[in-house]
């Protein structure tokens, strides 16, 4: 299982939020095959969550499914202190939990707003805090962000605002916690999932004509850049945003 080009997590033990669903089970995929024993977390989607680890076990790895709401500060300590029991320890977190709704910006409800920015932002707090205490020194907290956080898509307000405040609570986390660990955020460009070439081809068919890569980014290249910034080698990057979108943030727009 373990993948070479990768850098040795070998007896290292990360928590990965939002495992149920396609970025979050490539992170946890790629952490596996990096080495780690993987905490898969979940809201909802147990059945995914479990046969993730079932996968992840039947290639030689170490993962638990532990059920937990990020929105909920309770829920989150209970994933830490799960994760540190099932599996001997905690190193790394990678909180990738969120939601993507799509609502016009003039038409948005309070309750759409609000449901978008606890799933996705104060999720995110709420799991850094629980994590941050429990970690060793030289342990570290990657929040998955967005593009959007700095270049919206239309419909998308609440998402785009969500992620913004997730790349400066990195930011923020890394000024505050920076003489122990080290936090920093990834920001995907548009991630390819099953059907998404039929359900918005407008919008696949302009990002590839945008990107200089000319592809969409996977959620094994998500996982990679996490795997990159837990391990020795990101040892002095902290605070970081790590974008990956295949070069779209190089070129002036993609969405007109």
């Amino acid at each position: 299982m373990r993948d070479p080009a990768l850098p040795d997590l070998g007896g290292t033990v990360v928590l990965v939020t939002g495992a149920s669903g396609g970025v979050g089970a490539g992170i946890a995929r790629r952490f596996a095959a990096a080495g780690a024993a993987v905490g898969v977390a979940y809201g909802t989607g147990a059945d995914r969550a479990e046969a993730l680890v079932a996968e992840l076990t039947a290639a030689g790895g170490r993962a638990v499914a532990l059920a937990g709401d990020v929105r909920d500060p309770g829920a989150c300590a209970a994933l830490v202190d799960g994760c540190r029991e099932r599996l001997g320890g905690l190193e790394h977190v990678v909180a990738a939990a969120g939601i993507q709704p799509v609502a016009d910006l003039p038409g948005m409800s309070v309750a759409d707003w609000r449901a978008v920015l606890d799933a996705d932002a104060t999720g995110t707090f709420a799991t850094l805090q629980a994590a941050a205490p429990a970690l060793p020194d030289g342990g570290s907290i990657t929040l998955v962000a967005s593009i959007e956080g700095s270049r919206p898509e239309r419909g998308h307000a609440h998402y785009a605002a969500a992620k913004a405040a997730t790349v400066m609570l990195a930011r923020a986390a890394a000024v505050e916690y920076g003489t122990r660990i080290r936090v920093n955020s990834v920001s995907p460009g548009l991630v390819t999932r099953p059907g998404i070439e039929e359900q918005w081809p407008s919008g696949v068919a302009r990002w590839r004509a945008a990107a200089p890569l000319g592809e969409l980014i996977t959620p094994q290249a998500v996982g990679d850049a996490c795997v990159f910034l837990a391990s020795p080698m990101a040892r002095c990057i902290s605070g970081h945003d790590l974008v990956v979108d295949a070069g779209v943030s190089a070129v002036s727009g993609w969405a007109r």
